[in-house]
């Protein structure tokens, strides 16, 4: 029951005034239309969909049927400068695409679902990609070559594929969700002291990542941040970051060390879960809270101190350390969740460690 309620748990785991008058240089074949209630107009450009805001232009849509895209710097005298959400979505015969400098932003979706796109160019005019801007795209996870592009918050940046190493730019200031989801040829990758955030799931299911340079600027990992990075075997997080997110590092069967900065003073849901070849962890003083699961199936722990200032441990927080053989819990006041299932490490769900403690403290009760 205990198990079943972890698996569920992780699974849960610029509009104008008024309405904009016809241009009278837009030709009779841009079939635009005005409605009061949109305030901007629709328009065909070739193969594209548009909409005009009045003082720029968005790339709405395109022919479903179209193989090779350029998108023009301008249409009819205003400048493009974004992507709309789902704009090129389910083009499955699009093979290219190039955006000119001046677009400054791509949508949610934007590309979902582009089955045969091999080649795009993006400018480094682009400073915010969408939320899965690239789902479902094949090169995301077979790392054909792509022309060389600059990304702020994806899957893609300076010039590199998925492939081998990356180097993210020093005008990178954040690395979004999932930016990097699924990238099974990234092996290693250095993140610069512009970057202060790392979002969820943003190196999730890089299988191959071996080797990652976290700066001093980022201030915590989020949820998922590393989650399936099954060849990542040491990791150094720096003394900025003062949280780990959920499942930070789950299932990162490889992971064999890792430092934890005094600047930390929680550590998530699941965060070590399945990390199997685990053999030792510090865990400072800073930390105040061992959260339900954090070291669920490191399978190769085989003793734990845990600070006086950790003030509670949460359920099944060493469930199924199977060679775990001593706990030490140096707080007498630690609350420790009251279930067979917090510490175990035998196939019957049975504790044989030895939990070191003090007279009269929790650790005894327990």
């Amino acid at each position: 029951m205990k198990i079943k309620r972890f698996i569920a748990s992780l699974l849960a785991c610029a509009v104008i005034g008024g309405v904009l008058p016809y241009s009278s240089n837009v030709t009779e074949n841009s079939a635009i239309t005005v409605s009061a209630a949109e305030e901007y107009t629709k328009g065909t450009y070739e193969s594209l969909k548009y909409i005009n805001y009045g003082d720029y232009i968005e790339i709405s849509g395109c022919d479903k049927s179209v193989t090779e895209v350029v998108i023009p710097k301008k249409i009819y005298g205003l400048p493009v400068t974004s992507i709309g959400n789902y704009a090129f979505s389910n083009c499955s015969g699009l093979t290219s695409i190039e955006i000119p400098y001046g677009v400054t932003s791509i949508g949610n979706y934007a590309f979902d679902s582009c089955f045969s796109l091999t080649s795009i160019t993006i400018p480094d005019s682009v400073t915010s990609i969408g939320g899965d801007a690239f789902f479902g795209t094949p090169w995301l996870n077979t790392q054909r070559q792509i022309s060389p592009l600059v990304i702020v918050n994806n899957i893609l940046i300076d010039g590199k594929t998925c492939e081998g190493d990356i180097v993210i730019p020093d005008s990178v200031k954040s690395i979004g969700d999932y930016a990097f989801n699924y990238c099974p040829g990234l092996t290693s990758i250095t993140i610069p002291d512009s970057v202060t955030s790392i979002g969820y799931g943003a190196f999730q299911d890089c299988y191959d990542l071996t080797s990652i340079t976290i700066p001093d600027s980022v201030t915590s990992i989020g949820n998922y941040t590393f989650n399936f990075c099954l060849s990542l075997t040491s990791m150094t997080i720096p003394d900025s970051v003062t949280s780990i997110g959920y499942s930070a590092f789950s299932n990162c069967s490889g992971l064999t060390s890792i430092t934890i900065p005094d600047s930390v003073t929680s550590i998530g849901f699941a965060a070590f879960n399945n990390c199997s070849s685990l053999t030792s962890i510090t865990i400072p003083d800073s930390v105040t809270s061992i959260g339900d699961y954090t070291f669920n199936c490191c399978s190769s722990l085989t003793s734990m101190t845990i600070p006086d200032s950790v003030t509670s441990i949460g359920e099944g927080a060493f469930f199924d350390c199977e060679n775990l053989t001593s706990i030490t819990i140096n707080n007498p006041e630690c609350e420790i969740f009251d279930s067979p299932d917090t510490f175990t490490n035998d196939a019957d769900s049975k504790l044989t460690a030895t939990i070191y403690g003090y007279k009269k403290s929790t650790a005894q009760e327990y």
